[in-house]
């Protein structure tokens, strides 16, 4: 009896082929159960080459087995070039390097929730990630100038980890564990949507009362998923079962008021609403604000409200 042959190419996120950084091993594409040399050892991956990619919502593509050692390498080479403040290299090149490591990491954890390994990877990279928007002048401004192309669910957690970052750092939380985990949280909050067929882009006030319904299970849902990864910190969890609860009890799946949710619920909740109007509505930003400033006003803290607003205009992204 013949055995079937190995695969002979390796998976790899293109999340991690970003920045400038030229990469030393062929990277191939699958299609229609064939896998084309897409590009050459030598080569970058950045600008129009890459938004082609993530037009295309491509999260995979292929190396042959010798070249996984010289990709590790290019991984090591890549992420500490840019956390790397002194490396030479332009904020928006390294921001964007980091924001892709973020995402690879999301989706790794997202693809395999029972696996520890991958869940302590993206625990690992998320503190400093967050630590990376703390202690850099722009950092943020760069991440959120990073159009989510292909509207894609582990971006869309990055965009909001970054921003309740902010929003914890200039406010009154001052426990770094803590914010730290925060941040896990909201790069996993949405992890029912990867496994979902749900369309997610448009305006939640165009679902059907059959899609609302739907929609409003994907947090208790996401939570249960991960019942049996025990491993998992009970703040992310929370985060992943709370983030579309409202302070005045209008949210789901629970209903919760404020006095019932970790005082951290609110600052992801915020950013979450915001991004949502972001990248699922395509609203602009200061539309998007304008939406939490009127039609949001008691669901959200107001303080918090303010908060981004204030974070938004420091950056010159709303006037």
């Amino acid at each position: 009896m013949s055995s079937k042959p190995e695969n002979p190419y390796i998976g790899i996120r293109v999340a991690t082929l970003r920045g400038d950084i030229k990469i030393p091993f062929d990277v191939y594409v699958l299609v229609a159960g064939k896998y084309i040399h897409y590009c050459r050892a030598g080569d970058s991956f950045e600008g129009a080459r890459l938004n082609r990619l993530r037009a295309k919502k491509l999260k995979k593509m292929y190396i042959r087995p010798d070249d996984q050692s010289p990709y590790e390498q290019y991984l090591e080479q890549s992420i500490d070039s840019a956390y790397d403040a002194k490396s030479g290299k332009a904020l928006e090149i390294r921001a964007e390097v980091i924001q892709g490591f973020q995402q690879a990491a999301t989706e790794q954890y997202m693809e395999d929730p029972l696996q520890e390994f991958s869940y302590s990877h993206a625990r690992s990279s998320v503190q400093r990630f967050s630590e990376f928007l703390v202690n850099e002048p722009n950092a943020l401004h760069s991440i959120l100038s990073l159009e989510n192309i292909d509207q894609s669910i582990s971006h869309h957690g990055v965009t909001v980890a970054a921003l309740s970052v902010a929003m914890a750092a200039n406010s009154s939380v001052r426990d770094s564990h803590q914010i730290h985990l925060m941040a896990l949280g909201c790069l996993l909050h949405d992890i029912e949507h990867y496994f979902s067929d749900f369309d997610l882009n448009r305006p939640v006030s165009s679902f059907s009362k059959e899609e609302m319904a739907k929609y409003k299970e994907h947090p208790l849902l996401g939570a249960t998923r991960l019942q049996k990864a025990t491993f998992v910190d009970q703040l992310v969890m929370k985060i992943i079962h709370q983030h579309e609860e409202h302070i005045d009890g209008s949210g789901f799946p629970q209903g919760l008021y404020e006095k019932n949710m970790d005082p951290l619920i609110p600052i992801v909740g915020t950013a979450n609403a915001y991004d949502r109007f972001i990248c699922f509505e395509k609203k602009a930003p200061k539309d998007a604000l304008k939406s939490l400033l009127i039609d949001k006003l008691g669901a959200f803290p107001l303080n918090h409200l303010q908060n981004l607003q204030g974070i938004l205009k420091n950056l010159k992204i709303v006037s």
